[in-house]
């Protein structure tokens, strides 16, 4: 009876193989959370590593187990970015969007795919979406609409975000690019002037509306607004920068010369703008010589200014006048400030001194030019010019033979050669040579007619 018992026992077992398995290997045995959480693992493991093939494998079984999570779809999307697969990322950051729209994350993912495949189209949609998150990527649309040359929607965040959050560098070198354009001028005066009644205290305000006001030459508004800048701002700089024109327009002198100070005593103003400023203080005083003494106190102000060359620019002025000996100071005040370099300023100098005679000055400063630029024609003329003014023929004789191997394409400065290589051997009584001379520089002059 004993053994008929474990027989039919044993009968059972058979009959039941998996029920024998449970009972000897429940190991084996693995729920499926436990089977996405293994190849989750996985994924982000083989990722880690740069393995992004394997991670793919990895995160599609997840898929096949959670076919909704959001969170597979991202890493997903992930893994195809680093693998520049652009069209099946944006579609997995698409799917994970769709099934959980507030995560701000998923949403980035599709954008990094527009940036980076140039879809400006899709990535314009992304920008506004992520907006809604955070306001940070107002800037990211605004390089956008940049990128697509939409200008007219970048000018209206660019004022916006200045508005509300105050100017960035970025922003207003867009909008100059923006306003370069003139069309999109009006919208950004309306702007301005909208922006000054909000905040009158605010001159920045004032002074791009100065400058679009400037450019377009409408004198009348530019002065109002700089006189409402100065009525707000009694301290402003920049309101005495319109001031100073229309005082000279108006011949108001002691006025302008005051606006004048003011800006170039200023160390917020650009140095182009004060360099224009004295350029059109010089234009007045050549009618208005009698304002002369205040060039002294203008010129004090660019000392330390190595963009702005002022004692050249009124050296110039001087020279024009044919006021010699002024001329030749601040030709000089120039070249001990600057570099000696300056091709231009040592042929004005020399000319000065050879209109005053100065003859010895101009031989030994010729001669330091030559070494320094032995290729300047014009330097060699000068040395010859004076030497002959000197009665040293022999001397003028060869320095001008020299540099005339350098003229090229300079007629007048050829002729002049030739006259001066006449005179030389006309001192030395060589009067086959001094014929010889003249008569090639009659011939090039009436060439030159």
């Amino acid at each position: 009876m004993k053994k008929k018992a474990l027989f039919f026992l044993f009968l059972v077992l058979l009959c039941n193989p998996a029920l024998l398995l449970a009972q000897t290997e429940p190991e084996q045995i693995i729920p499926e959370t436990d089977k996405f959480e293994d190849f989750f693992y996985e994924s982000l493991l083989q990722k880690g590593i740069e393995n992004y093939d394997k991670a793919i494998i990895a995160l599609e079984q997840c898929l096949k187990l959670k076919p909704n999570d959001a969170t597979v779809y991202f890493e997903l999307g992930k893994n195809q970015f680093a693998l520049k697969q652009y069209d099946k990322a944006y579609n997995s950051f698409e799917q994970a969007t769709q099934i959980d729209p507030k995560n701000k994350w998923f949403w980035v993912g599709m954008y990094d795919v527009s940036s980076q495949t140039g879809d400006y189209n899709k990535a314009i949609l992304t920008a506004n979406k992520l907006i809604e998150f955070d306001q940070i990527y107002k800037e990211d649309l605004t390089s956008i609409y940049m990128n697509t040359q939409q200008y007219d929607k970048a000018l209206s965040l660019i004022n916006e975000l200045n508005d509300k959050i105050g100017r960035s560098d970025r922003r207003d070198s867009f909008k100059r690019t923006i306003l370069s354009q003139g069309k999109y001028q009006s919208a950004e005066i309306e702007n301005l002037k909208e922006q000054i009644n909000k905040y009158p205290k605010t001159e920045s305000n004032y002074i791009a509306l100065i400058k679009l006001y400037s450019e377009n030459n409408e004198e009348q508004k530019t002065l109002e607004i700089t006189q409402k800048l100065e009525e707000e701002i009694p301290s402003s700089e920049w309101a005495q920068v319109g001031l100073f024109k229309y005082y000279l327009d108006n011949n108001e002198a002691q006025k302008a010369i005051n606006s004048m100070n003011i800006v170039l005593a200023s160390t917020k103003m650009d140095s182009k703008i004060k360099h224009r400023i004295l350029n059109e203080f010089l234009i007045f005083l050549n009618k208005n010589p009698q304002y002369e003494s205040e060039l002294e106190k203008a010129i004090a102000y660019f000392d330390k200014d190595p963009d702005v060359n002022v004692a050249k620019e009124i050296g110039k002025y001087y020279h024009n006048k044919q006021q010699w000996d002024k001329a030749i100071q601040y030709y000089e005040l120039t070249l001990k400030n600057n570099s000696n370099d300056d091709v231009e300023t040592q042929l004005l100098l020399l000319q000065a001194y050879v209109e005053t005679k100065q003859f010895e000055i101009v031989v030994k400063k010729a001669t330091s030019c030559i070494e320094t630029f032995p290729l300047q024609p014009q330097f060699y003329y000068f040395s010859g010019l004076a030497n002959n003014q000197m009665k040293q023929f022999k001397k003028a004789k060869n320095v001008l033979e020299m540099g005339m191997d350098y003229v090229i394409d300079n007629l007048p400065l050829e002729i002049n050669f030739n006259i001066q290589l006449g005179e030389a051997y006309n001192g030395l009584d060589d009067s086959k040579k001094k014929e010889l001379y003249f008569n090639k520089a009659n011939q090039l002059l009436i060439n030159k007619k």
